[in-house]
């Protein structure tokens, strides 16, 4: 071994990964355990309709807007000491939540959630790439972070589900203590304090400036997806997009910038980030439909639901960690490039779902769509730790995570619009006669507003709305499934192309 050598990782490395999955499983859950506490929660605190979407939604939208900033904080503050000042703050706002009893005050709650959370996903992953030197040991940790995170999704509804059973709707966020505060107990003995040794003077007004870009453009299309490309959301889109244009010029400008985007020269950062985000799209988009399928068109409790997404879930964790050992023997570039062609075929299977329940081709395709995500995402998250200096870790994490949250916006107001124009394009067209007013409104916004309408009406005419509805919410589903599979299948021939010649 000669100097320049990375050093391998030992058994106190390994214990410290331990650790640092901890608060990346505990985010990932927050991401979905309000779901099935939403009615609860409703009931007892009588929330807005407005002050219930902003409960569900604040808690992403800041974590997103906020994790450039932070990420770059961490690189100059320290990313130890960033993660554990972010779990503590992540306790204390999960108490908040739990007993809140207001609805402005959970939302209040909500949002020091994301901030908190911000914290800990750029600390964690900036925290492995010090950890894991080595090029293969790095690799592996990677997919044990993405896979701790596609756990946390899994348990997050099923755990909730037995809280609820028993306990009120604040005992789902009472799951957070334990955890960081076990985080609080073993990272100051397991993790190592890294950062820029060289940072330069934090730039207050970029970081402004970022939070700005990022919140607007994915408020701007998560308002488009729910109601229509109106001219407020474009209006916020835009305003986004100049924050973001004149965050970037000043990035370029500055002598330290808070990120340095001379990081998108690199072929296999800037490659490495276009599939982290398509990545996000196909799966926030078309889980959105699935979701929906399985509750409505087939008729299964939020809590079935979940249990039938564990197979592609396992799937998504054993490819995950299979990809690891992969690369060893077969260049990144192939794998990120055959994940992404067996994930189109994944949704491909998906369109062909039809009006009848049909729940072996929707488990068989979500199946195979994680099958060939999985190693497209951990593969992509290595390459953008990887193609940065060790000092600008933090911000290449964040970068990688931002990448992820604005894929997941632009997934569900981008295929989400496409199965919505569908939608109500057929339904408006095959309303039955007679309807009153509020009910076809209802019934041509959501597949659930027709259900809702068809309870109203006689027998015949429900079930003649129920068959419209359902018709036309498996053709926009459909529709939305090709346009993934086409983008997947686009990615697939271009990505490798891009990554071999960054490797050479």
């Amino acid at each position: 071994m000669t100097a320049t050598d990375p050093v391998r990782a030992g058994r106190r490395e390994w214990a410290a990964l331990g650790a640092l999955v901890l608060p990346t499983l505990i985010v990932s859950m927050d991401l979905v355990v309000l779901v099935l506490a939403t009615p609860a929660l409703s009931e007892a605190l009588q929330p807005s309709g407005t002050q219930l979407l902003w409960i569900t939604d604040v808690y992403g939208f800041l974590i997103a807007g906020s994790l450039v900033t932070m990420g770059t904080l961490g690189d100059r503050i320290g990313r130890r000491r960033l993660l554990l000042s972010g779990a503590a703050a992540f306790g204390v706002a999960s108490l908040l939540a739990a007993f809140a009893p207001t609805a402005e005050l959970l939302i209040l709650a909500r949002a020091l959630l994301g901030i908190a959370g911000a914290t800990l996903m750029p600390s964690t992953l900036s925290l492995l790439r010090s950890l894991f030197t080595d090029p293969a040991q790095r690799t592996v940790a990677i997919g044990l972070w993405v896979t701790t995170f596609s756990v946390g999704t899994v348990l997050g509804p099923l755990v909730a589900g037995l809280l609820l059973q028993h306990f009120w709707w604040g005992s789902v966020f009472l799951l957070n203590l334990p955890v960081m505060a076990a985080l609080l107990v073993v990272g100051p003995r397991l993790l190592p304090e890294v950062r820029d040794p060289a940072p330069g003077r934090f730039d207050v007004p970029g970081a402004a400036l970022s939070v700005v870009a990022v919140l607007a453009v994915i408020y701007g299309v998560k308002r488009s997806a729910e109601s229509g490309a109106d001219p407020g959301a474009l209006l916020v889109i835009a305003a986004g997009v100049g924050a973001g244009a004149l965050f970037a010029r000043r990035q370029l400008r500055i002598a330290d910038p808070l990120i340095d985007l001379r990081l998108f020269r690199s072929v296999a950062f800037s490659t490495s980030v276009a599939v982290n985000v398509l990545i996000g799209v196909m799966m926030a988009g078309i889980f959105l439909f699935v979701a929906q399928y399985l509750q409505i068109v087939i008729g299964m409790s939020p809590l079935a639901a979940g249990l039938w997404l564990i197979p592609p879930s396992g799937a998504i964790i054993a490819t995950s960690m299979l990809s690891t050992v992969a690369v060893r023997r077969i260049p990144a570039a192939y794998l990120v490039g055959g994940g992404l062609a067996v994930a189109a075929v994944g949704l491909a299977l998906l369109a062909q779902v039809g009006t009848e329940p049909d729940l072996a081709i929707v488990i068989s395709g979500t199946v195979v769509l994680g099958i060939g995500a999985a190693p497209a995402s951990t593969l992509s998250v290595d390459l953008i730790i990887g193609a940065a200096p060790a000092e600008r870790a933090g911000a290449a994490s964040a970068i990688s995570e931002t990448g992820n949250e604005l894929g997941n916006a632009l997934g569900i107001a981008l295929l989400g619009s496409i199965g919505v124009a569908v939608y109500r394009g057929a339904v408006v067209d095959g309303l039955p006669a007679g309807l009153a007013p509020h009910d076809a409104a209802a019934a041509a916004d959501t597949l659930a507003g027709a259900h809702g309408a068809a309870a109203g009406l006689p027998p015949a005419a429900g079930a003649e709305l129920v068959a419209v509805a359902t018709d036309a919410f498996v053709a926009g589903m459909r529709l939305s499934a090709w346009a993934a599979a086409v983008l997947a299948l686009s990615a697939a021939l271009t990505a490798p192309a891009l990554l071999r010649r960054a490797a050479r």
